[in-house]
């Protein structure tokens, strides 16, 4: 009877620590940084891992940079190789806390938060202040974001040659659905 009783505490306990938790690891990313009458620069990473502390809104996001995925092969070994040195900058990060999170208060209309929080791509931190629009679907909720940055920021270099060819300023737009 003791040994239950100790289990049935331990199953409890962390069914309400679980509770306090919700993640993803099929988030996504796409980001584009295409200039009007050239290539289409854009990608797309559908792995990305994402945990949301629902007791402070705090949340943290991976993102492998391999993943992301072009239109064109060529892009993609380009990316990696000249411009994100993905073998020695593997992943980029996200932590940050979503303003006056409070999930009772979140239904099935989209409601608009602020997140505050810093970026990390290539070894440099940027601070990152965008508004995210939260909505529960089912027993899911959804985190949708959209910021820009800038390639100067975290030191990626774009050659000369295709400057004119690469927006600096990039659009980076984020989704997730954590359970």
């Amino acid at each position: 009877m003791k040994r239950y009783m100790i289990c049935s505490l331990l199953f409890l306990t962390t069914f309400v620590f679980a509770q306090n938790k919700m993640n993803t690891r099929k988030g996504k990313i796409v980001f584009e940084a295409s200039i009007p009458s050239f290539e289409e620069i854009r990608a797309t990473n559908e792995n990305v891992s994402c945990v949301l502390l629902t007791k402070t809104g705090e949340i943290s996001s991976v993102a492998l940079i391999k993943n992301f995925r072009f239109k064109l092969s060529l892009m993609e070994e380009h990316f990696n190789t000249n411009y994100m040195e993905s073998n020695d900058y593997p992943k980029a990060t996200f932590k940050g806390y979503i303003q006056g999170f409070n999930l009772n208060i979140i239904g099935s209309s989209t409601k608009k938060f602020e997140l505050n929080g810093e970026l990390e791509i290539r070894g440099k931190t940027k601070p990152i202040h965008t508004d995210a629009f939260l909505r529960k679907i089912e027993d899911c909720l959804e985190i949708i974001a959209e910021f820009k940055i800038n390639t100067d920021d975290f030191d990626i270099v774009i050659p000369e040659i295709i400057n004119s060819k690469i927006s600096k300023n990039v659009t980076v737009y984020t989704e997730f659905l954590v359970k």
